[in-house]
């Protein structure tokens, strides 16, 4: 049975780094052109959607959570399946400045590391469930162990959160008048945001806060 299950995991992570790598010929096909970087709403969603799996599949190498695919994998190929239908055309010319650039780019790979936790949170808020209720059974037997889902989870939000941090500097470096340029919700909610998460992390560091106070921060942070 060990063997098979071993063959079962290959296969299985075989045929997702395979969807991993068409999905990296798909971006790159629908973001550079010519013209600028295109990141259309549905061009973005599928980069923030190739982000999170990739995330995914590299900490499977060394942690037992490719169950995660279950949730993770279908909307990004439903991400993929928009991206394809709805093309767009919004293009970040070529002459923007490099540290708008730096942070659009900070701030998608935030958000995509971000994503994955949120996940985890709303699954473990499942497990907590189903295991609060002694009834372990269901889809929540092939999830990965509460802890290893937990500590996984506080692991992505710090290197989001680093760069939730640095997305946000870099764009507080062009912003003249948050009025004037009309991002004064973006601005309030990325810091609002920022707040949020770095109060989880602190949490867990001072008071080592997990279980459903960690998921509901967590799941409130990515909300905002």
């Amino acid at each position: 049975p060990d063997s098979s299950s071993a063959r079962l995991r290959g296969v299985t992570l075989g045929l997702a780094y395979a969807g991993l790598t068409l999905h990296t010929w798909l971006l790159y096909m629908v973001l550079f052109s010519h013209e600028g970087l295109n990141l259309g709403f549905f061009n973005a969603l599928s980069l923030a959607a190739w982000t999170v799996v990739a995330s995914l599949l590299l900490s499977s190498l060394n942690k037992p959570i490719e169950n995660l695919g279950l949730v993770v994998l279908p909307l990004a190929g439903l991400s993929v399946l928009l991206d394809m239908l709805y093309p767009s055309t919004p293009f970040m010319a070529e002459n923007t400045s490099w540290v708008l650039k730096l942070h659009v780019l900070l701030s998608m790979l935030a958000y995509s590391l971000l994503t994955l936790p949120s996940v985890q949170a709303g699954l473990l808020w499942v497990q907590d469930s189903y295991l609060r209720g002694r009834k372990p059974g269901g889809f929540v037997r092939a999830l990965p162990p509460l802890m290893t889902m937990e500590a996984l989870m506080f692991e992505m939000i710090g290197i989001g959160f680093i760069l939730l941090t640095l997305a946000l500097l870099s764009g507080f470096a062009f912003l003249d008048n948050m009025f004037a340029q009309h991002v004064v919700h973006k601005t309030v909610l990325s810091v609002v945001a920022w707040l949020v998460f770095g109060g989880l992390l602190l949490g867990r560091r001072l008071w080592g806060w997990r279980g459903r106070k960690a998921i509901s921060w967590t799941l409130t942070g990515f909300g905002i």
